[in-house]
């Protein structure tokens, strides 16, 4: 589909062997450029590599999309609604919705759908590519799936368990638990770090990368080591799992205001003032770190609190 001129299949390359299907989501909110430029950069990588390599094989297919195609454009991370919030069987199934993001979703349905159908694959997993308006460590969200959890650690970033149970519509939530074309869906959320961060693009290649290493797209011999360091660098003294204990929705009317200075995994203490509303100030409700503190305008959580397990 295009909006304004813009595909949103903005990257797609094929092996000359059938394989394992990776369907790259970047931008599925907006203002979360640096995926959509990692994807763009990994078709170009792709195609080069066979020549500076000529035993390199391709087995399957990668495919990159545009999630929120309008947002993108607008620079904004969703338009009427997070598109990221709405993925409900009832918001699905309903033909009466007409906000931005409805339509948006509608034709991202059909855009998996068709790259599923078209490449027939042995396996189907959707790498979903995020990054946070503040800054601190890299993480992933694996579903409760042992496939995902298993794909997701070799991101060589710290998991985070039990976020797609509480945070609810999300895009993966809903993958999780259908098939395509009756074919089961792996899914994975990669944060890759800070919105304007320019490294937050090379750390989505890595992860793009060692995503098609483990699901078997390419061979182990043939991806250099340098994207293992730069996560494993960038992961360093953070908690290898942990899981979300509290999450704190927000909407426009409570005027919540994040204190300034919270980055990712920073320890807080119970009790601590974490943020301003209308009634006053916001206090952590127990110890831990913060996850995700919110440093723009749009959002429906202020902050998120996990518990190191591992």
């Amino acid at each position: 589909m295009i909006s304004g001129g813009l595909k949103r299949v903005v990257s797609r390359f094929s092996g000359n062997q059938d394989g394992p299907l990776l369907i790259v989501i970047g931008a599925l909110h907006g203002n979360e450029k640096a995926g959509v430029e990692a994807i763009r950069l990994m078709k170009k990588m792709l195609e080069v590599e066979p020549i500076t390599n000529p035993d390199f094989h391709f087995k399957g297919a990668f495919v990159g999309l545009i999630g929120n195609l309008q947002a993108y454009q607008s620079n904004k991370r969703f338009i009427d609604a997070d598109l990221n919030r709405i993925w409900t069987k009832k918001n699905i199934k309903s033909d009466e919705l007409t906000s931005s993001e409805a339509t948006e979703q509608k034709q991202l349905i059909k855009a998996i759908k068709k790259e599923v159908r078209k490449n027939n694959p042995s396996e189907v997993v959707i790498l979903d590519l995020h990054s946070t308006s503040s800054a601190g460590g890299i993480f992933t969200i694996p579903t409760k799936h042992t496939r995902s959890i298993k794909v997701g650690n070799t991101l060589h970033a710290p998991l985070i368990t039990g976020m797609l149970d509480d945070v609810k519509g999300t895009l993966l939530g809903y993958y999780s638990q259908k098939k395509v074309c009756n074919l089961p869906i792996t899914g994975i959320v990669f944060e890759a770090g800070q919105h304007e961060d320019p490294l937050s693009i090379n750390r989505a290649i890595a992860a793009i990368t060692n995503c098609m290493k483990a699901i078997g797209n390419v061979r182990v011999e043939d991806v250099e080591n340098i994207h293992d360091k730069l996560l494993i660098s960038y992961s360093k003294d953070l908690p290898k799992q942990s899981k979300l204990i509290y999450k704190h929705s927000i909407s426009p009317p409570d005027a919540f205001r994040m204190s300034p200075g919270y980055q990712n995994f920073q320890v807080i203490k119970k009790g601590e003032i974490l943020a301003y509303d209308v009634n006053g100030p916001v206090l952590s409700p127990t110890s831990g770190r913060i996850l995700m503190p919110l440093y723009q305008s749009q959002g429906a959580e202020g902050f998120y609190i996990i518990k190191e397990e591992i």
